[in-house]
């Protein structure tokens, strides 16, 4: 269960990431992500994201990448950020395949 704050820190998070994540895929020509879901530790020290890639085939390559300049993604979510929150947790990206799933799930039942 998460609290209030939590909360709101998790929807401050996600909406930077995914303003960061957009203007860096600009430049990668199909390529899309997403941020789907924050979750936040309860002392605001670690952060867990989950990103949806498109498309979906390049999406561990893409996440792994990510995994390896998270301390940059950190400092460019400080400087955005750093008015509002006083430590600013670390970051670990995970990929969300919750539509891929869906989209089994869906073949499955057609058969």
């Amino acid at each position: 269960m998460e609290t209030t704050r939590q909360q709101k820190i998790s929807r401050l998070i996600q909406k930077e990431l995914g303003d960061i994540f957009q203007k860096q895929t600009q430049a990668m020509h199909g390529v899309l992500v997403s941020v789907s879901a924050v979750r936040i530790s309860p002392d605001m020290s670690i952060c867990r994201v989950y990103l949806s890639v498109f498309p979906s085939e390049r999406s561990k390559e893409i996440v792994d990448n990510i995994n390896q300049n998270s301390r940059q993604i950190r400092y460019e979510l400080g400087t955005r950020v750093r008015y509002q929150l006083r430590i600013i947790p670390e970051l670990k990206f995970f990929v969300d395949d919750s539509l891929d799933y869906i989209d089994h799930i869906d073949e499955l039942l057609k058969k």
